[in-house]
């Protein structure tokens, strides 16, 4: 688990450091958003077919040489910024598309390894120690990210992100081959595809996973842009640390309660979101302790909603697709993220950090608004207790699908 984690740590540092990077090479907040949602694509495309690779083939080779080509993607990023004027940002969006189509499996192998070698509560125990730890990346990470920006450079935090992509995988394959698993993690079944998404109230659930992925990832360009704003890059991460702080605690201490009706949750994400617009310049004067404290508070509800989401997801479901369904829940988050990112970020460019915290709440609105609807056309579902691997991670999704 620990060399699982390890491999994921400089994942929720890409979109935070990619943004510096391309602000400060274009001088543009959407052309951030831009680069960021071409990874987005690429990793969207990346995830199934990595992990049937890892299924099928040998899932140590999988992990070591998706993880290198990954770095190489990285390095040429920094190679396209430092010898290529601005003007031709557009270069950016081919080696992101092809960084992002590199990412190596690491949370599918991940969840995937666990029912090898535990069954029932024990597995069940595992998932969830496993996804409250997993937020605890989204507390280091961006950390470490936005010092290593503060104290260097942006080219100097992808580099590290760059070595991180190599050595982490590697790390991985090395502790999987030390198990004894050497070969794939799946039965070699393909099996087959598409039903689920016939299943009555699924569609509108992915459109949920979509809006409110899309709304809580794009939040961090906006404390960016308010970070670079005030000269102080380093306090991005402090916010994205006090936003993870509390989705942590959130998740922690709603995780031993039954999942109560998700259109509440929903309604306490989406008012958490809205509340920290005004505390936002221009609308205020943009005080850290302020921003810090809303999004202590307001990221409480963060982690139980995607909980009570993937858990509904879970009961939609047919039990011999449900890790279909997540695939496709997270397929949905990623274009979520493609979709909001260059409209944040527009919007960061044209109004500033409330704007575009504005845009982000409106997405979250509108996914309660979904979550209504849903509720309205399937009504109750009986609960499936077998889900419980993305019970404390704020994103709703498999980290390794993040970009960051």
């Amino acid at each position: 688990m620990s060399s699982g984690l390890l491999a994921r740590l400089y994942i929720p540092a890409q979109v935070m450091v990619l943004t510096f990077l391309i602000a400060e090479w274009t001088g543009s907040y959407a052309i951030g958003g831009a680069v960021c949602t071409s990874m987005t694509i690429g990793q969207a495309i990346a995830g199934p077919v990595r992990g049937r690779a890892a299924d099928r083939t040998s899932v140590a080779k999988v992990l070591v040489v998706s993880g290198f080509f990954q770095a190489a993607g990285f390095a040429a990023m920094i190679a396209i910024a430092h010898w290529v004027d601005g003007a031709r940002w557009w270069l950016m969006l081919f080696a992101a598309l092809a960084t992002g189509l590199a990412s190596p499996p690491l949370g599918q192998v991940a969840r995937s390894m666990w029912p090898r070698i535990a069954h029932g509560e024990a597995r069940e125990a595992a998932y969830a120690v496993e996804a409250t730890l997993q937020e605890l990346l989204f507390v280091v990470a961006p950390m470490l990210a936005t010092f290593v920006v503060a104290a260097w450079s942006p080219s100097a935090a992808l580099v590290v992100l760059a070595t991180w992509a190599l050595i982490g995988p590697g790390l991985f394959a090395a502790a999987l081959w030390r198990a004894g698993i050497r070969g794939g993690l799946g039965s070699g079944d393909p099996g087959s595809s598409g039903g689920v998404v016939r299943v009555r109230g699924f569609v509108s659930m992915l459109c949920f996973f979509s809006l409110s992925v899309g709304a809580l990832v794009s939040m961090d360009l906006v404390l960016v842009g308010w970070a670079r704003e005030r000269g102080e890059p380093g306090l991005a991460g402090v916010m994205a640390m006090a936003w993870a702080v509390g989705s942590l605690a959130g998740g922690l201490v709603m995780g031993g309660f039954p999942r109560s009706r998700l259109w509440v949750r929903s309604g306490f994400c989406a008012l958490g979101l809205c509340a920290v617009v005004p505390v936002l310049p221009p609308v205020s004067a943009g005080s850290p302790w302020a921003i810090g404290a809303v999004l202590a508070l307001g990221g409480t509800a963060i982690a139980p909603l995607l909980a009570a989401a993937n858990g509904r997801l879970a009961d939609l479901a047919p039990p011999e697709r449900r890790g279909e369904a997540f695939g496709w829940a997270s397929t949905a988050g990623t274009t979520g993220i493609a979709v909001a990112g260059p409209l944040a970020g527009s919007m960061l460019d044209l109004g500033g950090p409330a704007a575009a915290g504005a845009t982000c709440a409106a997405l979250l609105v509108t996914a309660f608004g979904v979550v209504l609807l849903h509720l309205r056309r399937t009504g109750t579902l009986t609960p499936a207790a077998e889900v419980v691997e993305a019970t404390a991670d704020r994103r709703g999704r498999a980290v390794d699908d993040l970009p960051r």
